[in-house]
């Protein structure tokens, strides 16, 4: 399995009623097809070997004897195939007859599952040809297609690299569908043979119905519904081919055509199960509801791929959403931090606030909150204490940021340099200026927050942190200096959604001095601004990302190493996906990537120490670095493993 992921693909041949000999050719080319892409697993419709609308059809003995045959016919062409076929098929068993899934690879079948819920409401009426799966006995086995195979709903497939289980259309619409059980038993991913027609607005609830049980299971969900050649004598079926993994679409086809579909990629099974190890709800779930014995059929697993050929997009900015919904979430993110802030004010009866305002991205995304907080209490801004303390390394640029922003903004400002009081701490602990080492940056940053410590104690108020989650995450800031405050609106906001939100905030903003101050503030390089800028005052030259890498790259590497738990060489994999030519956006070569993600696991890991103490803050995301909330990590824990795990990589982009 390389790093977990297993292709699979939802088809939908064009059927003619009734006719299973033409059907078989139509299945056996999409068979081909699937195989040809690597599929290790494909999904076909309901009934796909005789049609879903051939009614009162399916008692006729010719059809079932018909569909017999042609199963034969698959079973024989499926033995040069790797590809595990789910073929849906009418069986007659013990005077009745069974709406199964059949499961068959290089030359077997090797099992029947037959539909548990049968629609049987308004256009529905199936339960007037089959029975349910619920009326078998636990050890149903039948002799069919020359073979002796079980007959059962309770049911899962291992091929070694995953687990799977099959439902079939109704099941996935029932209260508690069969997926759910299957999915506690052990299945990686559901696979739903449906037959679902059209109607106006189905579309939509039948994909929130997937997204939502795909989430809710933590699971891959594949689906294949019937399509074009299906009787129109009173219902249309358009054709649906989804692959969904765990809540988020990853395929679909069009619908509504006359064409073959077929669509694969790649489900993550690895993240699907570390995903479910931290949900610790799910095996609470498992050993509450009492699971069945579920029988497991072992099949053969195809030859992975080498290099592995990923298809599935690889979003290089996972922390950001894309395109409309990029506002809604940056709305949401900014009303969580200042519900967060305001609730802070009030609880601890606070006359002010104070904030250190560089002009750098950080310090203004806390001041947009606390206004925002402010205002939702109906307090001044003037309560708002925004402190400029312009030093050694400070700009022109990011000062009068900082001033033009406090003064459109409407709160109290003060601004106090640094440079004094940090040149009598020099002397006072024998440190030459002139030499710019760690000593003379920590110097600055400690001696902003202790004005800001008693800035707090002045006006009867507390100092609001401006650190986000990027930073926090490299130790990319000064113990008990900017480290520290009495409430992080920021900790765990990425860096390079911090840009995002912020830029937000000046699209919506009606002043445009505040506008374009906001967009100037987006626009400044990233520094601390602790080492003395170029001789005119005006140019950084300590650029941030020149020193610790790219942030983009990092909250890729955060991102996945939070989320998800990946080992480094699946993050490195991932990361080229998604940022090296030709597959992803071309911005690094695969060297650059390796290089900074050795630098993004060794100060992760020795920099846990500044997190093991951080103050409270708000978690607005799907990951925080919080030691009281998603990550506890010793201080002292050991990266040698990791950075091994990268050392038996090559610099050589893999294939995407």
């Amino acid at each position: 399995m390389q790093h977990g992921f297993i292709k699979v693909a939802a088809a939908i041949p064009p059927v003619s009623v009734a006719d299973c000999s033409s059907n078989t050719v139509q299945i056996e080319n999409i068979m081909a097809q699937a195989s040809g892409m690597g599929a290790e697993i494909l999904c076909l419709p309901e009934l796909a070997i005789t049609a879903y609308t051939c009614q009162d059809l399916f008692q006729q003995q010719l059809l079932l004897e018909q569909s017999e045959q042609a199963l034969l016919s698959l079973i024989e062409f499926s033995r040069g195939l790797d590809v595990i076929t789910l073929v849906g098929v009418p069986i007659a068993w013990n005077h009745s007859l069974l709406n199964c899934a059949a499961v068959i690879q290089h030359g077997r079948i090797h099992a029947l599952v037959p539909k548990t819920f049968l629609p049987n409401y308004k256009e529905f009426y199936e339960a007037r040809w089959f029975t349910s799966a619920n009326n078998l006995p636990d050890d149903c086995h039948i002799h069919f297609c020359g073979q002796t195979v079980p007959v059962t709903s309770k049911i899962l497939f291992s091929t070694g690299r995953c687990t799977f289980g099959i439902e079939l259309c109704e099941d996935l619409w029932a209260p508690v569908p069969p997926s759910s059980a299957l999915a506690l038993a052990g299945a990686d991913i559901i696979f739903n043979l449906s037959a679902s027609n059209e109607l106006v607005g189905k579309t939509a609830y039948l994909e929130s119905l997937i997204e939502t049980q795909s989430a809710r299971l933590v699971a891959g969900y594949v689906y294949a519904s019937c399509g074009f050649g299906e009787s129109t004598q009173d219902v249309v079926f358009s054709g649906h081919a989804l692959i969904y993994e765990n809540g988020r679409r990853l395929a679909a086809a069009p619908r509504h055509t006359c064409k073959p579909q077929l669509v694969c990629t790649e489900i993550d099974v690895e993240a699907l199960r570390a995903e479910r190890r931290m949900r610790t709800t799910y095996a609470a779930c498992y050993a509450a509801q009492g699971m069945p014995n579920f029988h497991v059929v072992t099949l053969d697993a195809r030859p992975a791929a080498d290099p592995l050929e990923l298809t599935r997009f690889v979003d290089p900015h996972p922390f950001l959403p894309q395109g409309p919904k990029l506002a809604e979430r940056c709305e949401d993110i900014l009303s969580i931090q200042a519900e967060a802030l305001a609730r802070r004010v009030q609880h601890t009866h606070a006359k002010t606030v104070i904030i250190g305002i560089s002009g750098g991205l950080d310090s203004t995304l806390a001041l947009l909150v606390a206004v925002r907080a402010f205002d939702l209490l109906g307090l001044s801004r003037r309560g708002i204490v925004g402190i400029t303390m312009p030093g050694f390394g400070t700009t022109g640029r990011t000062y009068t940021n900082a001033l033009h922003l406090m003064e459109t903004l409407g709160i109290t400002t003060r601004d106090i340099n640094i440079a004094d009081a940090v040149t009598l701490h020099f002397r006072d602990i024998g440190h030459d200026a002139s030499v710019h080492d760690l000593t003379y940056e920590n110097s600055q940053a400690r001696e902003r927050t202790q004005v800001l410590m008693d800035a707090a104690g002045q006006t009867g108020g507390f100092v609001v942190g401006t650190g986000d989650m990027s930073e926090l995450a490299l130790g990319w800031a000064t113990y008990n200096g900017d480290h520290m405050s009495m409430y992080g609106v920021n900790a765990s906001i990425p860096k390079t959604l911090v840009r995002h939100l912020v830029e937000y905030e000046a699209r919506r903003n009606e002043d445009e001095h505040a506008r374009q101050t906001l967009l100037d503030i987006v626009a400044t390089p990233i520094s601390p601004e602790l080492l003395p800028p170029s001789e005119d005052g005006e140019k950084i030259l300590q650029v941030t990302e020149d020193l610790v890498g790219p942030y983009e790259l990092h909250d890729f590497f955060l991102y996945h190493t939070l989320r998800h738990a990946f080992r480094p060489s699946k993050v490195y994999f991932l990361a080229c996906r998604a940022f090296c030519a030709p597959q992803g956006t071309g911005a690094y070569t695969t060297d650059v990537v390796l290089k900074w993600l050795r630098t993004f696991y060794q100060r992760f890991f020795s920099q846990q120490f500044k997190r093991s103490c951080l103050p409270d803050g708000p978690k607005v995301g799907s990951c925080s670095l919080s030691p009281r909330g998603d990550w506890r990590m010793p201080t002292d824990a050991t990266v040698a493993d990791w950075l091994k795990d990268l050392d038996s990589l090559g610099t050589e982009a893999p294939q995407a």
